[in-house]
């Protein structure tokens, strides 16, 4: 079974290589710390862990960053001799790491599934534990890892449908590998339920709810100052301002259109658009251009640069790490991939930032909290383009129900809180109980 894994995983990465390199040539700085995905290590990461007990994180991309740095704030008082190591496999969750963690945490790139590189990987980085922020399965990876006795863990676990459905097909593949993890920390009982069938072991399992409703931090300091950007785009003091957060391709341009319609009603509305994927700007600059939309990137807008009035209705981000900013000064907010697209992005954010907020009928990967949301009138949930055009413009020019909707969602963002402590906690019981390890 591994060896035919192993083969078909080669060819894979054979054929889909260039499409991968492409992406990381779009994204940009691909070539710092490239080796690491093969399991090379530059001198200053293997003196960093000279003589060291290391603890090793993983965090896929930005939305599992945010939530491993909130997790590493928790943990690391608590374990204070043991050396914290954190990789991810995509540059803008590599510029996110260097931007929100301290220099003494070493932040590295996930090495590639193919077993010499593992190998290569788990020698030189010899961890004391492993976890896993979110479903994060590389067969290679955690086979290596079980083998050589290290306890493995999954925090934040949640299974979308179609996850779940391809593991259950692949369990002959993937059973063992859930049975290998000593703690598994499940957003809620139907994740927990998920995870048993299969093949994690139940008194692994722990219900300890959804990190993301810790991992807003609202008062944190401000490394962009929104109303002053907005008088650089000569936006009008009090202007509503549509905030469209973590779009996907085909919802910039419905948003654009409605835009422009809201704005017979509303002629000092302003638009900020940020797609989930920074680098489709271009693309999305000429949707919008295409429909009359007058805008500038965000990439554009220089300390030293000021428009005139009218010169531009909306602001293109094409930069990372900002959207919530944006959130906190939002009139109404648009919850992206839950339009065109399937899946959804995390409401929880705005949320927290008690802004009025809406979102589309696809919202599979965050549905208990969509649901929660929408049935404590703290949120709002449309079928199809029309309703949300509608809604938005309600919600406009409605302030008292705006308030109403931001109250109540910051009141179920509160009641949910706490998921943190107890992951930390979890993992506590299981990591070495040498004194030089852990603190209590």
């Amino acid at each position: 079974m591994r060896t035919v894994y192993n083969i078909l995983f080669t060819i894979g990465f054979v054929v889909s290589a260039p499409y991968y390199f492409l992406k990381l040539w779009r994204r940009g700085h691909w070539r710092s710390g490239f080796y690491q995905r093969f399991g090379h290590y530059r001198t200053h990461t293997k003196h960093a862990i000279t003589n060291r007990h290391t603890l090793w994180l993983h965090a896929v991309s930005v939305g599992e960053v945010n939530l491993c740095t909130q997790l590493i704030r928790a943990l690391e008082p608590r374990v204070p001799n043991l050396k914290i190591i954190v990789s991810t496999t995509t540059t803008t969750g590599m510029g996110q790491l260097r931007h929100r963690l301290p220099s003494h945490i070493e932040k590295i790139y996930y090495p590639v599934d193919r077993r010499k590189c593992v190998q290569r990987a788990l020698t030189t980085l010899h961890p004391e534990a492993i976890v896993l922020v979110e479903a994060e399965i590389w067969p290679n990876f955690l086979w290596q890892a079980h083998h050589r006795g290290i306890p493995l863990f999954l925090v934040n676990a949640r299974l979308s449908d179609r996850s779940y459905r391809g593991y259950k097909r692949c369990r002959f593949l993937f059973g063992s590998i859930f049975a290998s993890f000593t703690g598994v920390g499940a957003q809620d009982e139907a994740d927990a339920a998920k995870l048993r069938e299969l093949g994690c072991r139940p008194e692994a399992i722990r219900v300890l709810g959804n990190l993301k409703y810790d991992a807003v931090q609202v008062d944190e300091r401000r490394l962009l100052d929104v109303p002053a950007l907005l008088r650089q785009l000569a936006v009008p003091e009090g202007a509503p301002l549509l905030v469209a957060g973590s779009t996907h391709a085909g919802e910039e341009a419905v948003l654009a259109e409605q835009f422009l319609r809201l704005r017979r009603r509303f002629p000092e509305l302003f638009l900020v658009l940020v797609p989930r994927h920074f680098e489709r700007g271009k693309e999305i600059g000429v949707e919008l251009t295409a429909r009359g939309v007058k805008f500038a990137y965000r990439s554009e807008v220089s300390i030293s640069r000021r428009f005139e009035p009218g010169e531009v209705q909306c602001l293109l981000v094409n930069t990372t790490g900002e959207l919530k900013y944006f959130y906190e000064y939002a009139t109404v907010v648009f919850v992206g991939k839950s339009l065109t697209a399937e899946g959804g992005q995390s409401p929880i954010e705005p949320g927290a930032l008690g802004r009025a907020m809406v979102f589309g009928p696809n919202m599979q990967n965050f549905a208990a909290i969509g649901r929660a949301l929408v049935d404590r009138r703290g949120a709002v949930q449309v079928r199809h383009a029309a309703e949300l055009e509608q809604v938005i413009g309600d919600l406009l020019g409605d302030p008292h129900r705006r308030e109403e909707l931001g109250r109540n969602a910051r009141t179920v963002i509160r009641e949910n809180q706490g998921a943190i402590e107890r992951t930390v906690a979890m993992l506590l019981e299981h990591l070495p109980q040498d004194e030089h390890y852990v603190k209590h």
